[in-house]
């Protein structure tokens, strides 16, 4: 039963192998290879010096002998370069396939992650999530590198030194076949199953000791100013000395089956020399092949040696597998939206008792909410921290799914709406400004790839950062640093409102798009943003409008919402008399 989970775990990532199965087949081949040489090294090797002690016994003794060293010789030779030059090339080949699969496989990872919603998203951290990507990743190029190749080759050699063991002591080859393949058997599984609880604790340890670091140093202000910093140390500790109770027991697991390794390749050999020695007695073969036979069963630990580290730590493989696995399904219980069109300019939006839910939430974020906001209007979406307001705007983006009702864009079921067209007609600005390690033109192109310098230049003028941006030595190639960390807060928010200029949607939806920027900025950018905002539907997200000078421009109706529920719904001419 649990052979079988197993198997049903690591099918997907073994399917994934397949694909390259010419590939797969070339490095197990130049492996094979590599422990033939070393197995042929050792017994021919065995076989010429006692040879050559024999015949230079007998020529001392007065006995005519003689011995050919030249083929022998040359065998050597042969046998230590192959070796030398499969494992070379089995290293670099494998490794260079392995490091095509996974970088397939993050390609995979990332394009799943990218379409989940938002919802889903929220339960795990983005460490965790950056975690999957590398470490689970990662953690499968063992799949074939130590549990699949070294396993099957290694059998196969098995087999195939039994054979060449029969042809000269068929009680030998029988003896060290059957002896050797349990010997493979508890390598393998045996192994596995005493470390998999092991193994699959330290991989949870690890995460969460990842998670607790990130915690730590990302709220260490705040420990520090409530004294809890002493407190959540010991979290770290505790969390640290679990995952090294782990290694302990795997380390002391590996051990174990190095040692059994050893012992079952130590005892082969034993038998095969008491086996050759009785035949060597009995006239059946010569003295040097008495030699070779048991250096060419010790040849085998090479092979054998490999196996148990890697089986042991089988269960981070299969916690790795089950992980990306549910991530996988999770992507594929979202229907693909069909391909429904969008009228040009101003796209109308009707929210039709539209409840969210999050999981695990008391009372929902959304509940029953109905909008209608007209093509070309400009809605002022009004409430407190917590209100629900972002949920609307995450819902009308699709980074989210109602829990019931229905939202319609431009006349259309949000939900049939195809992915690429929402993206180029619907813009978000919004409260956390997402900006990448480039320069300020990469940043800007996101929004519109195909821009030239000229039209960069107008953007930013746009939302008044000429001056600015013209003092910097590199220009546009200016590079603004991890998460734009370069820029001031104000800077950040303005190059966002710029990649949004930059398109041409039919809704624009903006969360306090004003935010962290002073009065004599926003007076020079309302203007503007009023202008372009001309023919668009407009959707405001802020906490209130008694200010006027950070209102934003050509507000025409207003909703306000209290706990996910609207409460006032008026036009602009009503808005004084809402808020009071």
């Amino acid at each position: 039963m649990r052979e079988a989970a197993l198997v049903v775990t690591l099918r997907p990532w073994l399917g994934q192998l397949a694909r390259q199965r010419r590939r797969l087949w070339g490095g197990a081949g130049l492996l094979a290879l590599t422990l033939l040489a070393a197995v042929g090294l050792l017994a021919l090797s065995g076989w010429f010096i006692t040879a050559s002690a024999l015949t230079g016994m007998a020529l001392a003794a007065g006995i005519a002998a003689s011995l050919d060293v030249h083929v022998p010789g040359g065998g050597i030779r042969l046998f230590a370069v192959t070796r030398t030059l499969a494992r070379y090339a089995e290293r670099l080949y494998n490794h260079d396939t392995v490091l095509r699969l996974l970088a397939d496989l993050r390609g995979r990872l990332f394009a799943v992650l990218a379409g989940l919603d938002a919802r889903t998203l929220a339960w795990q951290r983005s460490s965790d999530w950056l975690n999957r990507l590398t470490a689970d990743i990662d953690t499968l190029d063992g799949l074939y590198l130590r549990l699949l190749a070294p396993p099957l080759v290694s059998l196969a050699v098995i087999g195939l030194l039994a054979g060449f063991l029969a042809l000269w002591v068929p009680t030998a080859g029988l003896a060290v076949g059957a002896g050797l393949a349990v010997a493979w058997l508890w390598l393998t599984a045996g192994q596995g199953w005493l470390g998999m609880a092991a193994s699959r604790g330290q991989v949870a340890h690890r995460q969460r000791l990842r998670s607790l670091v990130v915690e730590h140093l990302q709220g260490l202000a705040e420990l520090e100013a409530y004294g809890r910093t002493a407190h959540h140390r010991q979290r770290l500790r505790a969390c640290e000395a679990r995952l090294q109770r782990d290694q302990r027991r795997l380390a002391l697991r590996a051990a174990l089956g190095s040692a059994l390794s050893g012992l079952a390749v130590g005892l082969a050999m034993l038998a095969t020399l008491w086996l050759a020695a009785a035949a060597w007695q009995g006239g059946e073969i010569g003295g040097a092949v008495m030699v070779m036979l048991p250096l060419a069963v010790l040849a085998l630990g090479e092979a054998l040696s490999l196996l148990p580290a890697a089986f042991t730590h089988l269960g981070a493989t299969c916690a790795a597998a089950e992980r990306l696995n549910a991530l996988a399904a999770a992507d594929r219980q979202a229907a693909p939206p069909a391909a429904e069109t969008l009228p040009d300019g101003a796209l109308p939006v009707t929210l039709d008792g539209v409840t969210l839910h999050y999981p695990g939430a008391l009372a929902p974020a959304l509940d029953a909410v109905t909008l209608a906001i007209p093509a070309g209007a400009r809605l002022a979406l009004t409430g407190a921290s917590g209100a629900g307001k972002s949920s609307v705007a995450a819902l009308l983006t699709r980074q989210l799914a109602p829990s019931r009702g229905e939202i319609r864009l431009g006349g259309a079921a949000l939900t049939d709406v195809a992915e690429p067209l929402l993206r180029e007609r619907v813009a978000l600005l919004g409260q956390r400004v997402d900006l990448f390690q480039g320069s300020l033109a990469d940043n800007l192109r996101l929004a519109a790839p195909e821009a030239d310098d000229a039209r960069l230049w107008r953007a930013i003028d746009w939302v008044a950062l000429t001056d600015w941006a013209a003092e910097l030595p590199a220009g546009l190639a200016t590079p603004v640093g991890e998460g734009g960390r370069q820029l001031s807060g104000g800077q950040a928010r303005r190059l966002a409102l710029a990649r949004l200029w930059l398109r041409d949607p039919g809704l624009v939806i903006l969360d306090e798009p004003f935010a962290g920027l002073d009065a004599a900025t926003v007076a020079r950018l309302a203007p503007r943003l009023d202008a372009w905002l001309a023919g668009r539907t407009a959707l405001y997200l802020v906490h209130q409008l008694a200010d006027a000078r950070f209102a934003p421009p050509g507000i025409s109706h207003h909703a306000h919402l209290v706990e996910g529920r609207v409460t006032v719904f008026a036009h602009c001419g009503a808005i004084g008399q809402d808020e009071g």
